[in-house]
């Protein structure tokens, strides 16, 4: 898919949205991709997947056992990739602020690992999710995610590949430009802090 078909895509489910927007980084945005409203439709995800998936060089494809995502976000599209890849995939939950397996869900010492996010905005949830997978045994091969909003910066410490790459300008709280600060903010992600 190219980058205009996949953010046909995020506009076909209303999911591209305009307004005043804290990113879960804390970082604001007049900008916010609602990743849950692209993936509600199972047609939709599975297709946005198969894509991802194809995004990966062969010999990582071969090589990956497992698809490991952080809940809430990447729950959706980490299952649509463990099945466009033949693989099992499960969640990372943080009840109390840190990733961790629940439910049942173990990673076997020396699993390969495929490290699935909706979206990466500065990559602190994704190393803080490896964190999580190194700890229980797992390597951590490489992170894909729908959509880069880092511009290319986030630095994940593994190869990284994004359906869709965005540019869309962010801004810490004290330095907002005077058309976005007289918007109401909302914090529409799934992170409370």
């Amino acid at each position: 898919m190219t980058d205009d078909e996949v953010l046909a895509e995020f506009r076909a489910a209303a999911a591209l949205l305009e307004g005043h927007f804290i990113l879960s980084s804390g970082r604001h945005s007049s900008n916010y991709l609602q990743c849950a409203r692209v993936l509600m439709n199972a047609e939709r995800a599975a297709k946005l997947a198969f894509a991802l998936a194809q995004k990966l060089p062969r010999e990582l494809r071969s090589e990956i056992d497992l698809v490991v995502s952080p809940a809430m976000g990447g729950i959706i599209i980490g299952h649509e990739m463990g099945r466009a890849l033949g693989v099992d995939a499960l969640f990372l939950e943080r009840p109390e602020g840190e990733f961790m397996l629940r439910r049942g869900f173990a990673i076997e010492p020396g699993q390969k690992v495929l490290l699935v996010e909706d979206v990466v905005t500065t990559g602190l949830s994704s190393r803080q999710a490896m964190d999580a997978v190194r700890a229980e045994g797992g390597i951590v091969l490489a992170e894909a995610a729908l959509v880069d909003r880092s511009a290319g910066q986030a630095d994940l410490g593994v190869p990284f590949y994004p359906l869709v790459t965005l540019n869309f300008p962010v801004y810490e709280a004290d330095a907002l430009p005077e058309e976005l600060a007289a918007i109401p903010a909302i914090k529409p992600g799934s992170r409370k802090n």
